[in-house]
């Protein structure tokens, strides 16, 4: 047909990324016969170094990840959705958010993406191991700490998740970072967080620095060794009958200090390019994807971790998952809001890596603390 319209979009190359896009495209096709949707697909590593700003120009509908819409607002590349979208639509997408995830998209008084799937890190852990060995969950970060010695735990060790941890710690012990513009965090609270990372991280293997959350779990889900995993992001997929060799189940994080601890929210948005040649078009797709009955049901089907709340507290998809997000939306709610500020991201990209050389080879901690200092100050400039 000679007016078909083609869409582009760009996403993460992972199951829970590009297979529900792929089936719903599919279906929205045949649903509306001038209008295709090509997805692409980049590694999680390419996911985070090439600029979101610069694929704009090549994609009409793009994932992204919430701290980039600092710079969203700031270039325009992507589209202000409340000039295109109902008051009554974004009102419902409020009012269903897991944890923060609509309104982590909404800055400067812009939404400049809605919120296609929601995480954030959770534990996770081997219920046939547990079971056979007559063992009992971990319930505090001690507990951790005394299953990590025995050589049991497995946890994500790269630089950007142990900054994300960071964050974590130092919420658990005294303060929030970035509450101000000269330090990431106090001194004290600062020094506290890596030696409470430190009694893990200096338990594990070395070669698990080189491990992600997806690594972490293709561990668990494939040999016995080990059993539990403390704070990785969560992937539902892995609590999905045949899709691993091994199921996991998925659990909200221990507590350190007498609370619950506070991980740092993920998940990912869909944007539409400011450039786009049909902008109406791929709007009216995003609206869909995103909507309640199609994340309950076609989107979680299909291997995807909706942003729609009442597809977290659904029966049905708990049913296909191991009961993943009801036993985890605790966890989700209570997540900790990454800055969004435009120049962030050159903070993120470099922070986590003098976070892992002390936790991996053992340096200062002061000097990490005056390292990542310095970092945070420089990402102002690089907006």
């Amino acid at each position: 047909m000679s007016d078909k319209i083609i869409l582009k979009g760009i996403t993460w190359g992972h199951s829970r990324g590009i297979t529900p896009l792929l089936a719903f495209s599919q279906r929205y096709n045949e649903l509306h016969k001038n209008v295709e949707i090509q997805w692409h697909k980049r590694s999680l590593q390419e996911f985070a170094d090439f600029p979101i700003e610069k694929l704009t120009e090549t994609y009409d509908l793009l994932i992204v990840d919430h701290p980039w819409v600092g710079c969203a607002a700031a270039t325009k590349c992507v589209l202000p959705l409340e000039q295109y979208l109902s008051k009554e639509y974004l009102q419902n997408q409020e009012e269903n958010s897991v944890g923060y995830s609509h309104l982590s998209y909404n800055y400067e008084g812009s939404q400049w993406a809605l919120a296609i799937d929601a995480a954030t890190p959770v534990a996770s852990y081997r219920k046939d191991l547990f079971e056979q060995n007559k063992r009992t969950l971990p319930q505090t970060w001690e507990d951790v700490v005394a299953l990590a010695a025995e050589g049991k735990v497995a946890v994500p060790a790269i630089p950007i998740d142990l900054l994300m941890n960071f964050y974590t710690f130092c919420v658990a012990n005294g303060n929030a970072p970035f509450a101000g513009k000269d330090e990431v965090v106090d001194k004290e609270t600062g020094l506290k967080a890596l030696e409470s990372m430190k009694a893990l991280w200096s338990k594990i293997p070395k070669w698990m620095f080189e491990y992600n959350p997806i690594a972490v779990a293709e561990l668990l889900s494939t040999s016995d060794e080990f059993w539990y995993c403390p704070l990785a992001y969560g992937y539902s997929n892995y609590s999905r009958i045949g899709y691993a060799k091994h199921l996991l189940s998925y659990t909200n994080v221990v507590s350190l200090n007498g609370s619950p601890l506070k991980t740092t929210l993920g998940g990912t948005g869909i944007s539409v390019s400011a450039g786009s040649s049909y902008k109406k078009e791929a709007v009216a797709f995003a609206e869909a994807v995103v909507s309640e009955n199609v994340q309950t049901y076609f989107y979680t089907d299909n291997g995807g971790q909706p942003g729609h709340r009442k597809a977290w507290t659904n029966e049905h998809a708990n049913a296909i998952t191991g009961n993943f997000f009801q036993n985890t939306l605790l966890t989700l709610d209570n997540a900790y809001i990454r800055p969004r500020y435009n120049g962030y991201l050159h903070f993120q990209d470099h922070a986590g890596d003098p976070i892992r050389q002390y936790l991996r080879d053992g340096s200062n901690p002061e000097e990490v603390l005056t390292a990542i200092n310095t970092i945070y100050k420089d990402s102002f400039k690089h907006p």
